[in-house]
């Protein structure tokens, strides 16, 4: 979502047709029974049982696909054991450690818990879902840090390490065996937007590599040294390479001689295991998340690639700028790029790079399609097809398992802002693919919630997914927060970012619990990061780590990003159709 968070109007969505609404299926049915989750102290008194051969998946093979045999359920690497909390209380830089993990909450809002049901369950999806990534140039001349001296979000001092934090959540996807309540294994991750900052085509490589596996470089412009507001002298910014004593380091932020080289080396990124779809965000499909991009060509697109960059603004003037983006009422980004025109003397020389151009939404989806970041098998395209390339859509459906299908939605608003917006030509096509699925269960994903929205799409949303019960759960990002709602037939379930503190993922399970019941179960994953941090470590694991407390200490940084206990670790039982 927009650094900058408010409502304003939004502009017309003018998104076109996809005709067609299936894909290649993740997997076949689940069907596994299982036993009670195992707790934090003790292993369960059996492996779980399978109950049946799952059936091949109706759009898969017709060979019959038998998936791997369950794990023993377990509850590391997850939420439930453990999580980053601060080693000291008090003001100024406070170190992480692991702290208690956090307990899972049963929500009976939409229907009864009823006792027995954890013999009785049976699995039908198991799978993680990814959000706000925001792998971010932090040398792109687009980017407004020098915002910072008017909203303390606007620039955040971990963001040079979005790429060492994101690999490490891959590995710690890796490295889980099994969903830790029923032990099956994980079909698919998806990732719900954002998953770049600002729309360039080197960060999208950067996305697309750290997902599918390859060598990272996270740097632009010039190749040997690094070219952004962190070795500029401006006390705004943290200088972590210097003794300068800069606005951070008065607040106890450490000096860490090295940091920005390291920043900048090579990163390693083993791939997800596992299949992995993707969800369009607004910071993927517009410059700095809210300006329409114009097909990647204009004023911004050539400020993006060139020598130039603006580093500060006289305290007025960022002041004025603040209050336009704030307010979202300069779509096309006319008073930003007016402003750009004459603040060219207190712009920075830089190396110009191309690779940091916008991108258009046919050239995301053509790169999700490349053969390059293909990834595990099992998702070709993960999830968009040419046809999507072609008419520039990108929402679709995918089998998730059978009787399961996931739909993937774009409630960006191409006109230009960071509220969600949902057109009548998607809505049309998402009346008719729901309608196509009625027997079978439903999960949507998207980058905005229910009330992010500036044009009613989400009251519009909420009110279809109630019409059509089979739609169980709506599953999305964009606010940074953990927050689950009960909206009378399903759940919106939206998770925290991987951006700012406590950078989480989220573990989902859904369940038959044979008692005219379903459990979805949500836990929260870290990264595979330590959560102690060594400021002379700067390996890629070190840097991960560092990300994380950085974060937690970043100036202006909300500390109810967890949300309340009952949107962390939960089972969410509603009523089966």
């Amino acid at each position: 979502m927009s650094r900058l968070r408010s409502a304003a109007e939004a502009a017309l969505d003018r998104r076109s047709f996809l005709a067609a609404t299936g894909a290649v299926g993740v997997s076949a049915g689940l069907g596994l029974t299982f036993r009670q989750e195992h707790g934090a102290a003790a292993a369960p008194a059996e492996p779980p049982a399978v109950a049946a051969a799952p059936a091949a998946a109706p759009t898969a093979s017709p060979t019959p696909a038998r998936l791997p045999a369950p794990v023993t359920p377990t509850w590391t690497g997850t939420s439930l054991r453990t999580v980053a909390t601060p080693r000291t209380s008090g003001s100024g830089y406070r170190r992480l450690g692991p702290g208690p993990g956090w307990q899972r909450v049963v929500r009976s809002e939409l229907a009864a818990a009823r006792s027995g049901r954890a013999d009785r369950r049976t699995a039908l999806a198991s799978f993680v879902q990814l959000t706000d990534l925001h792998l971010t140039d932090v040398q792109h001349p687009v980017r407004t840090e020098y915002l910072r001296a008017q909203a303390a979000g606007a620039w955040r001092p971990q963001e040079a390490l979005t790429v060492h934090g994101a690999v490490a959540l891959v590995e710690r996807v890796n490295a889980l065996r099994g969903g830790p309540v029923t032990g099956a294994r994980l079909g698919f991750a998806m990732t719900t937007g954002d998953n770049t900052d600002n729309n360039s085509k080197a960060e999208l490589d950067w996305f697309l590599r750290t997902m599918s596996g390859g060598r990272i470089t996270p740097n632009t412009g010039d190749p040997t040294r690094y070219e952004g507001v962190q070795d500029s002298g401006l006390p705004l910014y943290w200088h972590p390479d210097d003794a300068l004593r800069d606005a951070d380091k008065k607040r106890g932020f450490p000096r860490v001689e090295g940091y920005l080289a390291a920043a900048i080396r090579p990163v390693n990124s083993p791939g997800l295991r596992i299949p992995w779809y993707s969800t369009v965000g607004n910071h993927d499909d517009l410059p700095s998340g809210c300006f329409a991009n114009a097909d990647a060509t204009g004023f911004l697109a050539d400020f993006a690639v060139g020598s130039r960059k603006l580093l500060s603004l006289p305290t007025a003037d960022a002041a004025a700028l603040e209050s336009v983006l704030k307010k979202g009422d300069d779509p096309r980004g006319s008073y930003f790029k007016d402003l750009l025109r004459r603040e060219t003397r207190r712009m920075r020389p830089i190396t110009p790079d191309p690779a940091r151009a916008p991108f258009t939404p046919r050239e995301y989806v053509q790169a999700h399609l490349n053969p390059a970041y293909a990834g595990a098998p099992g998702a070709p395209g993960h999830g968009y097809t040419q046809e999507n390339a072609d008419s520039e859509t990108l929402y679709y459906s995918f089998r998730i398992a059978d009787g399961v299908l996931g739909i993937s939605l774009d409630t960006t608003d191409r006109g230009g802002h960071f509220a969600g917006s949902i057109g009548t030509t998607q809505l049309a096509w998402l009346k008719r693919t729901l309608l196509a699925h009625e027997d079978d269960h439903v999960i949507v994903f998207s980058h905005h919630n229910s009330w992010t929205f500036d044009d009613g799409g989400g009251d519009k949303l909420v009110a279809l997914f109630k019409q059509n019960r089979n739609v169980i759960a709506w599953i999305n990002g964009h606010s940074h927060r953990n927050e689950i709602l009960p909206h009378g037939t399903f759940w919106e379930i939206s998770t925290a970012s991987h951006i700012e503190f406590p950078q989480l993922a989220r573990i989902i399970e859904l369940v038959d619990n044979h008692d005219g019941t379903l459990s979805l179960f949500t836990t929260l994953i870290e990264s595979a990061a330590p959560h102690r941090t060594d400021f002379t470590d700067l390996s890629q694991t070190g840097l991960a780590a560092l990300y994380r407390e950085l974060s937690f200490n970043a100036p202006g940084a909300r500390q109810t990003l967890a949300g309340p206990t009952n949107a962390r670790n939960t089972e969410l039982v509603l009523k089966k159709r």
